[in-house]
């Protein structure tokens, strides 16, 4: 069986507020929790008016405060932003409120332009920095000697599920040597996937908080009644990455009729290569991709998202990806049998 989970980066739709954006958050992520999906993750993005989730832990206090069981976590922290200590101490205030619910995922990049991590007040080679400071979180969560100089309240000795999140195959070298879970961006950065994959599973060591590899990766998936609804629903999202590719990001476009009257030939051919891992259409077209995509990978759990403008469409189009989820675990699980 693959598990499913959500990946949200509390879009801001054209015209609406990051108060809206983040009321909608919850919402989804109480359709999520009924709809029994494995967890709801968050993103730090910063300076992205599009983005509403730039204090993630912030908003991942929102989620889980106003759900019960789902596990509630980043995806990521751009750990290069900040001192690991601060880290773990939200971490382990969120855990303290939350037992058992939440995640910490792990990013290298900024998530952002040079510009703002200036305004962040980090530097260019933070990101080198990356494996130390992953080291250094972990010992944080460890059961730290009584008369430790630097302890982490809340933190130390709590259970805080560290991942690595990446997009090429640097951190899953890190996390099969560290014997972390290891999250793909396919969403945006297809290009390295089935390598990063192969690297991860074939250098795994088996640590302390996990015995053998665990992959997670996120897809685009936007479903809908047909695949016309669907594909339009999908236009906000390709509006979205190619006014990234021109340098004018802003709020996420409200869905067109036809992309093709919105970006050149060059930018469709850019954005369409950044999201190639895009299961777009009716729950039958989608069913159909996702299997293939399941069975080319072999990924144990699947991370959908999608910058909806449409909020309606998205909780419909998650409602919809529950249904196609639970037939193909039931096909999955008739194959095992052999019958």
């Amino acid at each position: 069986m693959t598990r499913f989970s959500v990946l949200d980066l509390s879009p801001i739709a054209a015209g609406s507020t990051a108060a809206e954006s983040l009321r909608n958050t919850l919402e989804y992520a109480q359709h999520a929790e009924r709809l029994g999906f494995e967890r709801f993750w968050l993103a730090e993005h910063h300076n992205m008016r599009g983005i509403a989730s730039a204090a993630t832990a912030v908003v991942i206090g929102h989620v889980a405060g106003g759900t019960e069981k789902i596990r509630v976590g980043s995806g990521g922290i751009m750990l290069p932003n900040h001192a690991p200590l601060v880290i773990a101490e939200q971490f382990g205030t969120l855990a303290s409120l939350y037992p058992g619910r939440i995640d910490l995922g792990l990013g290298r990049a900024p998530g952002t332009d040079q510009t703002t991590l200036r305004a962040l007040r980090r530097d260019a080679l933070s990101a080198e920095r990356f494996p130390q400071d992953v080291q250094e979180l972990q010992r944080y969560f460890a059961d730290s000697e009584p008369n430790a100089a630097i302890r982490a309240v809340p933190g130390a000795g709590l259970d805080v599920p560290i991942w690595l999140l990446g997009s090429s195959t640097f951190s899953a070298q890190l996390a099969a040597m560290l014997g972390l879970p290891f999250a793909f961006a396919a969403h945006f950065a297809p290009g390295q996937l089935h390598n990063a994959l192969t690297i991860y599973r074939s250098h795994f060591k088996p640590s302390a908080q996990l015995a053998t590899p665990y992959c997670v990766v996120a897809v685009n998936v936007f479903a809908a009644g047909s695949d016309e609804e669907a594909q339009r629903q999908f236009t906000s999202h390709q509006q979205a990455f190619t006014n990234l590719v021109r340098g004018t990001p802003g709020q996420i476009p409200l869905p067109i009729e036809n992309i093709d009257d919105y970006w050149s030939a060059p930018e469709r051919v850019h954005a369409e290569s950044m999201l190639h891992y895009s299961a777009v259409g009716s729950a039958d077209t989608v069913t159909e991709k996702l299997q293939k995509f399941i069975t080319q990978t072999g990924v144990d759990e699947l991370m959908v998202t999608g910058l909806f403008a449409d909020h309606t469409a998205r909780l419909e189009s998650l409602a919809l990806t529950a249904e196609i989820r639970n037939r193909l675990n039931a096909a999955a699980t008739l194959g095992a049998a052999g019958v």
